[in-house]
């Protein structure tokens, strides 16, 4: 083999090693990176990864938040309506936090199906809505009128 092609052929050889490894660690840290969203009836179906960090969303229950006296730890339901998770937090909640408001909390979710949130967002005005709680709480409803269709009975005289 002629020495410059030789030298030309190395050059290539490392030039792709080089951004194979590139590409692979890219990967690998976008992979850590993503946070998938899930809403409470996709979690309560165990479709949601157990301790892999994920964002769920879906409306406060009324009446399911529960403050530790003691400490800023705060238990709630999140529902979309057709099922609900329980989540819990460790510190101070955003102002615009309530019952029967649209959040979407990050965390893990944990072996008794419990989420453990490290972050909780609120929405920021009455009229916003996060556009994967918006889907969630739609599916959900849509879900909920076609087992309603599917139940009602015709009547018979």
């Amino acid at each position: 083999m002629h020495p410059i092609r030789k030298k030309r052929l190395t050059i290539v050889l490392f030039l792709l090693v080089g951004l194979s490894v590139a590409v692979g660690l890219t990967t690998y840290a976008l992979r850590q990176n993503i946070n998938l969203f899930y809403d409470p009836s996709q979690i309560s179906a165990g479709e949601a990864p157990v301790d892999v960090r994920i964002r769920a969303g879906g409306m406060v229950e009324e009446g399911s938040v529960v403050r530790d006296p003691e400490s800023l730890k705060v238990e709630f339901m999140v529902t979309d309506y057709s099922a609900s998770v329980p989540v819990e937090y460790v510190g101070i909640l955003p102002d615009l936090f309530a019952e029967g408001q649209g959040i979407v909390a990050m965390g893990r979710l944990n072996n008794e199906g419990r989420f453990v949130a490290d972050q909780v967002l609120a929405k920021h005005d009455e009229n916003y809505m996060p556009p994967e709680v918006a889907g969630a709480l739609e599916k959900a409803s849509q879900a909920e009128t076609k087992s309603a269709a599917e139940n009602a009975k015709p009547a018979t005289y």
